[in-house]
Order: C-alpha cells, then structure tokens, then sequence
C-alpha cells in the first residue's frame, strides 16, 4: 500500500515554525517509509487543512495518515480531525487519524533530555535530586490539557528536589504564581521549561513578558531555561509510533 502523512498542526506565523515542520515532516518520511509527508495549519497561517488535503490527494498513494500535532487532547483536535475528515466523502484515499502528542512517556524523557542539555550547557553540575523544576505550558479550559502536562509533571518527579507547573494563558496557576511558589521551596538551581512545540510567537515574546518580570521579582539566583521541544529524534520516534499504531489496526 503506498501511504502519506500529513501533519495538523496549530499554526504559527513564525518563520521558525514552519522550518521546524518541514525537517519534521523530512525525518518521519524515511523513519516510516511513506511516499508523501507533509503539514498544514489549523488556523493563523496557510497552508490550512484545505490546502494540506488538496495536495495530498495530487500524490500517488492508496493511504493517508492524518497527525493532530498537539501536545494536549481537546477542542483543537476536535476540530482539526473534523476538518480534515470531511474530505474523507470524496476520495478513494482512505483516511486514518492518529492521537495527538499527549499522554506518552516519551514526553518525559523529551523534557530531561532539554533540562540536561541546559545544565550541561550552562556547566551545571548539580545532581538531579538537588534541583526544581518548572515547566510552563499554553493552557486550555479543556480539562485533558491539566491531565495532559500533569502525567509529564508527574513523571518528572522521581528525578527531580520540586517539580511543578503553570500556565501562559487561560489557566491557573499563571507564570507570575509559579515562580512565587518555586521561591518559596528556596531552590538550590531553578530550571524552566518551555512546553511547547515551537519557537513561536508564545516562546520568543509572551512568556518572556511575563516571566523575566516575575524572575527580577524574585530572590532566586541559578535558574536556567530550556529551549522549546523543537525538533527531536524522540519525537520523530513518537510521530511515527502513533501513525503505526492506526495504521496496523486498520
């Protein structure tokens, strides 16, 4: 069977985002061996699910596997699965979608893995039991999206002295909360981490706004920031293993 993929993605304006998603897009079609890899957005930015689909169906392939490239369950990938099976109703092309990128543990090693690379280089030798964590997500009235960065969190836990989280927007505990409650475990080094896909608008200005803010407030000394999830091998691995994981069962 001759298989495409295409990514659903939010959608950014950011130059960046885009560069990201076509290495990602690059990685999974030799990874999985598919014909035709490619993404499109949500909203904000063309190419839109429209566009994606369009160009999916000019390829040659029996098979398409749809990716809802989100880091939480919710409203989003309602809607994103919706508008991409629409489509279904006009093509031979059989559709499969794949669950978004939530609830794995390949999430948890993904943030050790950017907290290491921080440590290491800022030459922080620290043990991991004597440092604190905090891991900044974007937020959602969905309640998937609590469960969602909790089982990261939770995950971080065992290796880490404290482990908590906040929010950039719509949730609580904001970022200003949760460096007010990071000081007060007093932490030895501080590390805060970007949960997000993409170095986009949210990560190159608006948590920034809020956090270097909350940080000069505060008394704490060795806190270090990671980069955003970005593009990862671990994360190529767990694009393909969801896609697999539809594909075998249909």
């Amino acid at each position: 069977m001759k298989r495409g993929l295409l990514l659903i993605d939010r959608g950014s304006r950011e130059r960046e985002a885009s560069e990201e998603l076509e290495i990602i897009c690059k990685r999974i079609k030799d990874k999985g061996n598919y014909i035709f890899t490619d993404f499109c957005f949500l909203e904000v930015e063309p190419p839109f699910i429209e566009d994606g689909i369009t160009k999916c169906m000019k390829q040659d392939i029996d098979a398409l596997t749809i990716v809802p490239y989100f880091l939480y369950p919710g409203k989003k990938v309602k809607i994103a699965v919706t508008d991409a099976m629409k489509y279904q109703k006009d093509t031979n092309v059989k559709f499969v979608i794949t669950k978004p990128m939530s609830m794995h543990k390949t999430l948890i090693e993904l943030v050790q893995n950017r907290i290491s690379t921080s440590l290491n280089e800022n030459n922080v030798s620290t043990p991991h039991k004597e440092i604190d964590v905090l891991v900044i997500g974007h937020g959602s009235k969905d309640p998937n999206a609590q469960m969602s960065l909790n089982y990261v969190v939770n995950g971080l836990k065992e290796s880490y002295r404290n482990v908590n989280r906040c929010w950039l927007e719509i949730e609580q505990p904001d970022i200003f909360e949760g460096i007010k409650t990071c000081e007060k475990n007093n932490p030895k080094v501080l590390v805060i981490v970007f949960y997000f896909l993409h170095e986009g608008a949210h990560v190159k200005t608006d948590i920034n706004n809020d956090l270097l803010p909350a940080l000069k407030k505060s008394n704490m000394k060795n806190v270090y920031i990671t980069k955003h999830l970005g593009i990862d091998e671990k994360m190529i691995d767990l694009i393909v293993e969801r896609a697999k994981e539809v594909e075998n069962a249909n």
